[in-house]
């Protein structure tokens, strides 16, 4: 079953990110918008959708199953979608597209339930795998929207959007009625002694939520202009080979998973955060620099980085979580990181039109540089005091 709803989180994943890498384009070619902030506008309302989608669902999930749920939003985003590709009014298209990203947004529900039907010493990997499933989403939803984009028109990739939502609409229904699967939860016991709860940093979810909120920031204000700084210091005018330099990140993240599964990684959270967040300014700082191979070579270390970053984090708060609040303590989270996102969409329009398309990956570094000196302060310092407390006591 958990094989089934990982192939499920990547079909959502493909669907969602689609249209990423062409935002830009897609406005001037569909609605003549070419104003960058009003892409930065719009990546902003997407955030703030799925800010207040999330929390919304997964306390919903509290009294009904998740499968269930997704049943009925999956087929609901796949109206709107229709909708999407319909309609030639700009403002109309902004109030569909937003209210189906507020119904798409409960697929999210996958990951923490994915982890509720394991064990917790399955966390690593399966967290591993699903980071990659991300990345892999985002490598074919940028070759097929580029694809489509090249070949076709933008608006038929609400076509392929409605098609996923449909898809993943079916594969709920098939778990919930076949007899080939269960769908109820063993819960695995809670209990945690005295001793983790005293090593348990206080407010840890807020914690976790701040610090991953600057990393979020950071990794989404270089996405929205990506694929228009490489092609305006590429000599390749082609949607294809930006969205491919998009994914490189995507790549990196699949070599990274093969790599940890066979060093047989480490499980503790606390451990790679440091040393993945210092490569993660190296990789931005060599992306600024406007020459082919550095940007490249820039991308590939930065989408180890991002990777091994996120997923630590990931494994630190499901570590220090319990099943019974994986849904939640998890929107509460990405309810922070997608605060950082929604604040870099903001800034990231208007930050490009005043200074350039060079810019945000020199504010990213500043906000990589932030995160890693709060997360030393806020969880490696006060870890290493509690305990000494504890030693002493």
């Amino acid at each position: 079953m958990k094989n089934f709803l990982i192939i499920m989180t990547l079909v959502a994943v493909v669907s969602d990110y689609l249209l990423h890498p062409f935002y830009p384009q897609f406005f001037e070619s569909r609605f003549g918008v070419t104003n960058p902030v009003y892409v930065g506008y719009y990546f902003a309302a997407i955030c703030f959708m799925v800010m207040i989608s999330f929390p919304f669902w997964a306390y919903v999930s509290k009294k009904v199953v998740e499968l269930n749920i997704l049943v009925y939003t999956q087929c609901i985003a796949g109206i709107f979608a229709l909708c999407c590709f319909w309609t030639t009014s700009y403002t109309l298209f902004w109030v569909l597209s937003l209210v189906m990203i507020l119904f798409k947004g409960s697929y999210l529900l996958v990951y923490p339930y994915i982890l509720k039907i394991i064990t917790k010493k399955e966390h690593p990997t399966t967290i591993g795998v699903l980071s990659v499933v991300v990345h892999l989403g985002g490598i074919l939803g940028a070759v097929i929207g580029g694809l489509t984009v090249d070949l076709i028109d933008a608006s038929y990739i609400f076509l392929i959007m409605a098609m996923g939502d449909f898809i993943q609409m079916g594969m709920s229904g098939y778990l919930l009625k076949s007899k080939r699967y269960t769908t109820s939860i063993e819960k695995e016991d809670t209990s945690i002694t005295n001793t983790n709860k005293q090593l348990i940093p206080k407010g840890f979810i807020l914690k976790i939520g701040l610090i991953t909120m600057m990393l979020y920031f950071s990794d989404f204000l270089i996405r929205p202009f990506f694929a228009t700084y490489w092609e305006s210091i590429s000599i390749y005018d082609s949607k294809l080979i930006s969205g491919t330099m998009y994914a490189i990140p995507g790549f990196v993240a699949l070599l990274a998973l093969w790599m940890n599964t066979k060093r047989k990684v480490n499980n503790n959270g606390y451990q790679g955060i440091i040393s993945a967040l210092l490569l993660g300014v190296i990789g931005l700082l060599l992306q600024g620099i406007p020459f082919e191979g550095s940007i490249i070579i820039g991308r590939i270390i930065y989408g180890w980085a991002i990777f091994q970053g996120v997923v630590k984090f990931d494994v630190l708060l499901f570590e220090l979580s319990n099943p019974a609040s994986y849904a939640m303590d998890y929107s509460k989270v990405h309810f922070f990181q997608n605060l950082g996102v929604l604040l870099s969409s903001l800034s990231v329009g208007v930050l490009v039109e005043s200074t350039g398309l060079q810019m945000p990956f020199m504010i990213a570094l500043i906000g990589f540089i932030t995160t890693l000196i709060c997360y030393y302060f806020i969880f490696k310092i006060e870890m290493k005091i509690t305990s000494k407390k504890m030693i002493k006591t």
